[in-house]
């Protein structure tokens, strides 16, 4: 029956571990930041939808009713107008710059998917990096306080002086304050990742233990090319810098002639309409051109306008296009560093390991001291620490470099998924 229960606890606690894809789906459902993205990608949709409605047909109704004082008769005029623009280059300009914008927001809608990614992997390993913490912190915490007891034992004993005990609690102390920093530090870890998903953060998976660094295959060169066709911010702000330019054209087109085709229907009924009016429905139909000959200035001012907002956006672009070459570039490096230091980390653990037990030994003996008990005890804490940190970088490079590079999908967090352990 034992074993059962034990068993039937380990499988409870593996079913309400949730992994990256899990917190991720969670978040695409209620991440804030994300629903802003579509909203503001739908609201540019109908705006182009609104622009185009300037080159389509127009039709309105207009009904009056008038009477004479003297006789009382009514007269009740009824005018349909329907208008079709022919020629509007101004209105077919900025229908063009209109759809431009809807596809820059649509590729930020992307982007903003992509950032939704990487923000739910930082929460995610964030936390598991401040429970790896908080574990460790405790940890040390109750090896300083052994060596506190153990202090005293051999102080009351006549084995050794009041300063080891007072040191060993100096250190115990001092961890005490870690954990509660760590504790803090857990805290609001759970609320970021909750911030996100919009619910309390369960446990995780975390990674394995036996993590290898993940190998690139290709180069720095490469990244940084594809991140300049695939970025989806890149994109955007390469549609800006279009629609800007449209814009330009719609402003010059100010002073272009419009054309029109009208039909217009004006119908008269009422006792103060005569018979042979209110039998007739006069109907005109013409074409409407008009040409503009003077704003005040403005047709000239409204393209000023718009040449030095293209030129913000050519600006804003090649900053942009920088930004991401850079992130590009140290990401990479980053990642290929990532066997270096996970290595790194994992001899410096091993080594610590060996030389707290080989201090622990010579303490006994007599051929160490209380402080180079506690020192070993502390860096075996800061290269544990060090390792989960290493470990948790590296997976999180990965994907930042492939948000970098425009290719942050649900593929590539499986990929990271993929490297979790069950709990």
């Amino acid at each position: 029956m034992k074993t059962i229960a034990f068993l039937l606890l380990i499988a409870c606690a593996t079913a309400q571990a949730d992994d990256l894809l899990q917190v991720w789906a969670q978040a695409r459902a209620a991440d804030p930041l994300l629903r802003q993205a579509a909203a503001f990608n739908g609201a540019q949709e109908a705006a182009s939808r609104e622009a185009r409605a300037a080159l389509l047909p127009q039709w309105s109704l207009q009904s009056s009713e008038q009477r004479e004082n003297g006789s009382g008769a009514r007269v009740r005029t009824t005018t349909s107008s329907l208008s079709q623009p022919l020629v509007d280059l101004a209105a077919l300009r900025e229908w063009d710059a209109s759809r431009s914008q809807a596809s820059a927001q649509s590729a930020r809608l992307a982007a903003a998917e992509q950032a939704a990614r990487s923000r739910v992997a930082e929460a995610y390993f964030g936390l598991l990096s401040a429970e790896a913490q908080l574990a460790t912190a405790r940890a040390n915490e109750e090896a300083f306080a052994r060596q506190v007891s153990e202090a005293d034992t051999r102080f009351k004993a006549g084995l050794s002086a009041q300063v080891e005990a007072d040191q060993s609690r100096a250190y115990r102390e001092l961890a005490r304050g870690n954990t509660l920093a760590a504790e803090l530090n857990l805290a609001d870890a759970r609320e970021a990742l909750a911030q996100l998903t919009g619910v309390p953060a369960t446990a995780l998976q975390p990674l394995r233990r036996a993590l290898d660094a993940q190998a690139l295959p290709d180069d720095a060169e490469a990244w940084t090319a594809r991140a300049l066709q695939a970025n989806p911010e890149l994109r955007a702000l390469q549609l800006d810098v279009q629609a800007s330019e449209q814009r330009i054209s719609a402003a010059r087109a100010g002073h272009l002639p419009t054309l029109s085709m009208g039909v217009d229907t004006t119908q008269r009924r009422g006792d103060g309409v005569s018979a042979i009016d209110a039998s007739r429905t006069p109907t005109l139909v013409g074409l409407r051109l008009t040409v503009p000959l003077f704003a005040g200035g403005a047709v000239a001012a409204a393209a000023d306008r718009a040449g030095f907002q293209r030129d913000a956006a050519r600006e804003q672009l090649e900053a942009g296009r920088r930004a991401v070459l850079r992130e590009v570039r140290a990401q990479h490096l980053a990642v290929g560093q990532g066997a270096v230091q996970l290595r790194s980390a994992q001899v410096a653990v091993e080594a610590a390991e060996r030389a707290l037990e080989a201090t622990r030994t010579g303490l006994t003996l007599g051929t160490r001291s209380t402080t180079d008990l506690l020192l070993a005890i502390q860096t075996l804490a800061g290269a544990q620490n060090a390792q989960t940190q290493a470990r948790h970088r590296h997976v999180l490079a990965l994907l930042a470099l492939h948000q970098a590079a425009g290719s942050l999908g649900d593929a590539e967090l499986a990929t990271v998924n993929a490297l979790l352990e069950n709990r």
